[in-house]
């Protein structure tokens, strides 16, 4: 008979021929695959999380104050949104506190003088603390007036180490701010905690790398400066940046968003 040609019952079917595919297989394995291929396909991207850089942080302690030109001992605070936003050691001495109401310090402390803040003015003034640091480094971030950071790698090198890097660093800033505050120098593996160390500084603070978790550990959960974060925080009994950190990832995500997985990334170090 005409026609087609019958192929005999049982007969071995060829696969077909296919871009990408062996014979008698779906889809090529990953091993099988170009560098090109695989980049495409995805099996070669990873997700990789950076390790803290180490930092250094110098603070001037009550900076806004400074700016306003007073005497320390004098009861002196600089107030912003109603609130207190730095003291003089004289106000501090009477019990004012950064983030007291007005009303509240001014009960505290019958003779207190308040000013309203003037960031220009900060800024301006700590120009020349910044550029105190222009021979040890040209790369310094202002974090804010009164902070500034800087990457250690390169001056960690060339000055002979972090010890050395951060007296220099004390004895750079403590010739330019004179009488008028005292400077604290912090290094540690990430800024968050490099400025955690300055702020425990006397006068310099140096956290081995590696360490960073254990140093933030006992500290209070108000360092990371996230109000509503913190009151929830509390509200659940977690008080401290390491009982925080010791909370799973996943449910921090999912409780508090990436807002509070980041905050949960600084507790963990």
């Amino acid at each position: 008979m005409g026609g087609a040609r019958r192929r005999p019952w049982g007969a071995a079917v060829a696969a077909p021929r296919h871009p990408g595919r062996r014979s008698g297989v779906g889809v090529a394995s990953p091993s099988a695959r170009t560098p090109r291929a695989w980049a495409r396909w995805g099996g070669g991207r990873t997700r990789r999380v950076s390790a803290p850089v180490r930092t250094l942080v110098a603070w001037c302690p009550d900076w806004p104050v400074v700016a306003t030109g007073v005497d320390f001992a004098e009861p002196v605070a600089v107030v912003c949104a109603n609130r207190i936003v730095a003291a003089s050691p004289g106000a501090r001495a009477q019990g004012v506190a950064r983030g007291m109401r007005r009303r509240a310090a001014q009960g505290r402390c019958a003779t207190l003088a308040l000013h309203e803040r003037d960031e220009a003015r900060e800024a301006r003034l700590f120009e020349p603390v910044v550029a105190a640091l222009d021979d040890i480094t040209s790369r310094v971030e202002v974090t804010r007036p009164g902070t500034c950071a800087l990457v250690m790698r390169g001056p960690s090198r060339y000055f002979g180490g972090d010890a050395a890097v951060a007296d220099l660093v004390h004895k750079c800033l403590t010739e330019v701010v004179a009488e008028r505050t005292e400077v604290r120098v912090g290094v540690a593996d990430g800024p968050f905690a490099a400025e955690l160390a300055a702020r425990a500084a006397n006068p310099t603070r140096l956290v081995p790398g590696g360490e960073v978790a254990g140093f933030l550990a006992p500290m209070k959960v108000d360092v990371l400066e996230r109000p509503e974060l913190v009151d929830v925080l509390r509200r659940l009994g977690v008080r401290t940046l390491g009982a925080f950190a010791d909370l799973p990832a996943s449910d921090v995500l999912a409780r508090f968003g990436s807002d509070g997985l980041g905050a949960h990334r600084l507790a963990c170090g």
